[in-house]
């Protein structure tokens, strides 16, 4: 099973609510990033909030071992410069046992800050996912161990979001973001967001590399597979996340569309 580069091709191997698993496949080089990145869009999102970049001094020699890979001259930001992907770098520090975040540039987060993370080990970078300590955890730290140079592997996930904008940024409580959702607009007005995840091990620093590839598309742009799936996901959806990406506030708008709309 290999990834796609849509959201309609990411939904049918994407999580979004249950239980945390990783869902990982193993890619190929081919299959690493996105084939025909829109640099043009990359270079204006990075400079529009050029705060997704942010770096301690050990994320230097990684990052210029990933712009060599890549084939552009410089360190981090020009890798992330170079690709769809938004590119963050992991290491552990002499004497520490756990994996940091050291480098970040990211031009299209899913509602949350670089400038809030860098530097936190990995457990904390994910504490506001609801399960991630009891179920994910410590197969996470395991899989990150025993990654070696050369292996790629990828996931994906999905979430409904307020704005077709790849740069998600809440700017207010989820009840005034999903305030204009009704059944009869949902088609237009919740967007699927899914993140196509990848990670690897770079082979000259030992650094980890987790990049993070952001597709959206408008409820009603999507095949009437993925939207029945969305239909019978709903309730775990709400039951596992709870408030945190707003879906109590769109929830039975999503659902009173899906149903109207599929045969």
């Amino acid at each position: 099973m290999t990834l796609g580069f849509s959201v309609n091709s990411l939904l049918p191997k994407a999580r979004g609510g249950g239980q945390l698993r990783m869902g990982l496949v193993r890619l190929s080089q081919e299959e690493w990033l996105e084939p025909e990145p829109d640099r043009a869009a990359r270079v204006r999102a990075f400079a529009d909030w050029p705060e997704g970049v942010q770096l301690l001094p050990e994320a230097d020699a990684p990052g210029e071992e990933l712009a060599e890979m890549l084939g552009v001259s410089g360190a981090l930001p020009e890798a992330a410069l170079s690709t769809h992907e938004d590119m963050c770098l992991l290491t552990k520090r002499e004497n520490e046992d756990v994996y940091r975040l050291i480098g970040a540039a990211v031009a299209w987060p899913s509602d949350w800050y670089p400038k809030d993370k860098i530097g936190l080990p990995l457990r904390a970078l994910h504490a506001p996912i609801a399960g991630y300590e009891e179920h994910l955890a410590t197969g996470v730290d395991r899989f990150m161990d025993s990654l070696t140079p050369g292996a790629i592997y990828g996931r994906c996930n999905w979430f409904i979001a307020p704005t077709g904008e790849r740069r998600w940024l809440a700017k207010r409580p989820p009840q005034e973001e999903f305030a204009h959702v009704t059944p009869d607009n949902a088609g237009d007005t919740l967007f699927v967001r899914s993140e196509r995840q990848t990670l690897r091990r770079l082979p000259e620093t030992g650094a980890i590399l987790f990049t993070i590839g952001i597709y959206v598309e408008p409820l009603g742009a999507l095949s009437s597979a993925n939207i029945a799936m969305l239909d019978g996901a709903i309730e775990s959806l709400v039951k596992v996340e709870g408030d945190r990406r707003g879906a109590p506030h769109y929830a039975s708008a999503l659902k009173q569309y899906c149903e109207r709309v599929l045969p």
